[in-house]
């Protein structure tokens, strides 16, 4: 027979189902030597299940609940309501009701009891579920605490526990309470300590907040409570409060809330000595677990008790480093503009095609640049390639030289000797002239190698296809880094900052470049955009075809279309397109993502957007406007710099790096293009081969193997074994990467540090970011954060945390550009400009500032947004 109730030192780690995560903490701490944990036991969740799992009401309510969705708020409270009223009217069990009552006898029927809620998906490394069922302090008698027992069981449909568990994907159905039951301390202090900073995220800085009373207090809301920071034993920082109110408990039962007398509310909660033994408390408490803790503790008589300690599940994961020395890890999803975690597969596929210094946490990939801040040399290219990828990278580190002791510069100079010595060894970038027959050559040698590999990889299976894909991730690096194709668009982007220099120094206009840059030769991500606007001029004569893409709603719409006038002509105007651009999507570096190919109904909303809002023909009237504002601009540049003292030599100057941009820039979307054109072509061979694992019943679908990594896949062909739960695992650990926000940089010690735009003379209500398409807009904001979800009309202005090339279709009935993630050449700055859309990139926590509706003013010169209008 399962037990009803268990002591906490009666607990073992393997019984989180009986007493859920905070009832299983608190008998893993009572196993802690010099822990003082107060006695108590929990009533397990097999009670609770016999109280309700036969009534056939509660299985009804429970079964109307799992069908409905988070934005159902008022049916979510209807029926969570009737759920917990049911749950306070069945009686509870008598064999239960006997052995708390046997317990309570053992620990003294005479004390007051704090009883509260412990669920089976509470406290756990990647869910904590913090708050979200109730707690009852101070009650005393056996009866009451029954009573409170059925309370806390109910508070498992509170409304905010049954939306968290629909939010973090918890089946109601799955999840279960027990109760603790734990004799009451009335402390002078209490409080939480967080062993690592809550707000830097540093694992070396612990946080302690401390008010006098009971913690309830605190955790409310009810008072302010004294901060202390403490690093190595020793503490760095001190807040305290005015503490005006405190909780306290009642002799009869309950607590209520006391004035602190006016002399009181001044004094420091705890002394310096019992802030370091709370400290080393806490760091013990942590080096058991084995991850930083959200511990409650309160104080009595110089001696401090735990009563609740939890993993902190907001902390992103420390890259890791196989020695302990400091690093710094700089993101590579802010600089590819693709911050969503990327599954062991796609990390795989990039891992195998840079040569960049990766580590990997939390589903993403960062660059340790600890050897390139250590000296001058490396500091300087470092900076300058970070304040053209995103200025609050830049920051960041500076913020981190600044400190002086974080990485130590070396004396002699040897590591500086060694980054030039490394880059002798690099290929060098050759000078070259503004030929516009060297981009085709480069996209003639990209194409005709991806065709030869087409070919090639059909006649590979099994360990031969892996050894031949491995064998091909050679030629993609030589393409992707060959030196006369980065000397290209290097020369392109040089150009374009030295036109934005020179023309602000000798003409008095900042940005020059954007206009010039627009409508430019070879942009394959521009073009795609332009291409769709195509597509949707061959379906406009057929309204029998619209109206059926109005109702599609599988991937299998074009076997349908041959029926329809038109239908043909629909099928091989979206089959050429997808021929050429069906390897994309949004946040393609992840080889995993799901491809246009895969799933042409990601084209069809924004196919028949460019239907309602363009005219025919729109595509190449849109891009010869901005080829002739292009070239009316360079000709007024020119004609104002002639007359200028050595206007000549600076005209001819001018003329020939306005030359490079021109013929240039737009390459500098095609490596990336050729690269995910590879991608492409070994994931499909890659799939007709997790087809046999499936057959052969290694792994359950073929989206399996996306949670492999390729060395790994490699191996489970080769032998024919697999732990599938291995898979399970990363299944679990993707959803957690998913919720959590990646930095732009992270130390060792786990410290985010965050960067800021130096700005003056800025708006009162102004938020900043980095100008990265010139012009002034106003328009309708609308927040989307998935592109399939787009839903546009013409003249909005987008506002996203980032877009890769996949969402260049929807840049062409765009007004304006916001995002959180970017720099002056990052993918989404890059197009704005070449389609003339003012855009403000690099905006912190843009899509939470600026609500869906809005209408906005977006100054892409000056690199800010106004708020006009709320929705």
């Amino acid at each position: 027979m399962r037990s009803l109730v268990l002591g906490f030192q009666e607990m073992e780690k393997t019984q989180l189902s009986l007493v859920g995560g905070k009832g299983l903490n608190l008998g893993e701490l009572t196993k802690i030597q010099g822990i003082q944990v107060p006695e108590g036991f929990c009533v397990t969740t097999v009670g609770y299940q016999q109280a309700v799992e036969q009534n056939d009401t509660y299985l009804g309510l429970l079964e109307r609940l799992t069908t409905l969705k988070v934005e159902e708020r008022d049916q979510i409270s209807e029926i969570s309501s009737k759920i917990r009223q049911l749950i306070m009217e069945v009686e509870i069990p008598t064999d239960v009701a006997k052995e708390v009552v046997h317990y309570l006898a053992k620990f003294g029927d005479e004390h007051a009891y704090a009883v509260r809620s412990s669920a089976t998906a509470e406290d756990l490394p990647h869910a904590s579920f913090a708050g979200q069922q109730d707690t009852y302090l101070n009650i005393i008698g056996k009866d009451s605490i029954l009573e409170h027992i059925s309370k806390c069981w109910a508070s498992l449909f509170t409304d905010r526990a049954v939306i968290y568990r629909m939010q973090n994907g918890f089946d109601h159905s799955q999840v279960y309470l027990s109760v603790i039951v734990q004799k009451m301390v009335f402390p002078q202090a209490s409080g939480i300590l967080f062993t690592a900073d809550p707000i830097t995220s540093n694992r070396k800085v612990l946080s302690i907040d401390a008010s006098f009373g009971l913690g309830e207090a605190l955790v409310s809301g009810l008072v302010s409570a004294d901060s202390y920071k403490v690093q190595d034993d020793e503490i760095v920082d001190k807040r305290i409060s005015i503490k005006k109110l405190a909780i306290y408990g009642r002799k009869e039962g309950g607590t209520e809330t006391r004035q602190i007398e006016p002399d009181q509310q001044k004094l420091q909660t705890l002394t310096e000595q019992q802030i370091l033994q709370l400290a080393r408390i806490g760091r013990q408490i942590e080096a058991y677990f084995g991850f930083p803790q959200d511990i409650e503790w309160c104080l009595l008589d110089d001696t401090f008790y735990i009563v609740q300690s939890r993993p902190i599940t907001t902390l992103f994961p420390i890259p890791e480093a196989n020695d302990e020395e400091n690093h710094v890890y700089i993101s590579v999803g802010h600089h590819q503009m693709m911050t969503d975690p990327i599954k062991p597969l796609g990390l795989s596929f990039y891992l195998l095609t840079t040569p960049a210094p990766m580590r990997r946490a939390g589903g993403r990939l960062f660059v340790d640049v600890s050897k390139h801040l250590s000296t001058s040399a490396g500091r300087e290219q470092l900076l300058n390639g970070a304040g053209q990828s995103d200025p609050l990278i830049k920051d960041a580190l500076m913020n981190i030289i600044n400190r002086g002791n974080f990485i130590q510069s070396s004396s002699d100079d040897e590591n500086n000797q060694n980054l030039q010595n490394s880059n002798k060894d690099a290929p060098s970038t050759p000078q070259i002239e503004p030929d516009p027959s060297i981009v085709s050559e480069l996209i003639k040698k990209n194409q005709t190698s991806v065709e030869i590999l087409k070919q090639n990889i059909q006649t590979k299976s099994g360990v031969d296809l892996f050894d031949f894909i491995l064998e091909d991730f050679q030629e993609l690096k030589r393409l992707l880094f060959d030196p006369q194709s980065t000397a290209v668009f290097m020369a392109a982007m040089n150009a374009t900052s030295w036109i934005n220099e020179k023309m602000k120094e000798w003409l008095g206009e900042i940005n020059v470049a954007d206009t010039l840059t627009q409508s430019v030769s070879n942009n394959i991500t521009s073009e795609m955009g332009l291409a769709l606007m195509d597509v949707a001029d061959v379906i406009r004569p057929y309204p029998e075809v619209i109206d059926y893409l109005r109702h599609v709603k599988n991937d299998n719409f074009m076997d349908e279309l041959a029926k329809l006038e038109g239908g043909q002509e629909t099928s091989d105007a979206i089959y050429a397109y997808l021929n050429k651009y069906g390897m994309r999507c949004a946040g393609e570096i992840d080889v995993t993502k799901t491809r246009w190919s895969e799933k042409p109904l990601t084209l069809v909303p924004m196919i028949l957007g460019n239907i309602k809002i363009f005219e025919a023909n729109a595509g190449k009237k849109r891009f010869e406007q901005g080829r002739q504002e292009a070239l009316a601009k360079e000709q007024e540049l020119l004609d104002r710099l002639e007359p200028l003292p050595e206007g000549n030599e600076k005209v001819e100057e001018t003329k020939r790096m306005i030359s490079l941009v021109r013929h240039f820039i737009g390459y500098r979307e095609y490596p990336k293009y050729g690269m995910i054109s590879r991608y492409f072509v070994y994931k499909l061979a890659l799939l007709k081969e997790a087809e046999m694992l499936v057959q052969a019943n290694l792994i359950r679908e073929k989206e399996d193997i996306y949670y492999l990594s390729f060395q790994e896949l490699h191996d489970v062909v080769r032998t024919s074994k697999l732990d599938y739960e291995i898979i399970r695992k990363r299944k679990e650990d993707y959803r957690f990467f998913e919720k959590l926000t990646p930095p732009r940089v992270i130390t060792s010690d786990g410290e985010i540090i965050v960067g800021e735009y130096k700005r003056e003379n800025l708006p009162a209500n102004a938020i900043v970011g980095l100008a990265v398409s010139s012009g002034v807009v106003e328009g309708r904001a609308r927040v989307i954060l998935n592109m399939e979800e787009a839903n546009l009309e013409d003249g909005d202005i987008l506002v996203t945390s980032f877009t890769d090339p996949g969402w260049t279709p929807l840049f062409v009935s765009l007004k304006g550009l916001v995002t959180e993630v970017g720099g002056l050449m990052t993918h989404g700055a890059v197009i704005a400009r070449e389609y003339g859309l003012p855009a403000v990139v690099g905006v912190e926590d843009a899509t939470k500032l600026i609500k869906d509706g809005q209408r906005i003013r977006v100054h892409g010169t000056e690199g800010y947004i106004e708020i006009l209008i709320q929705p």
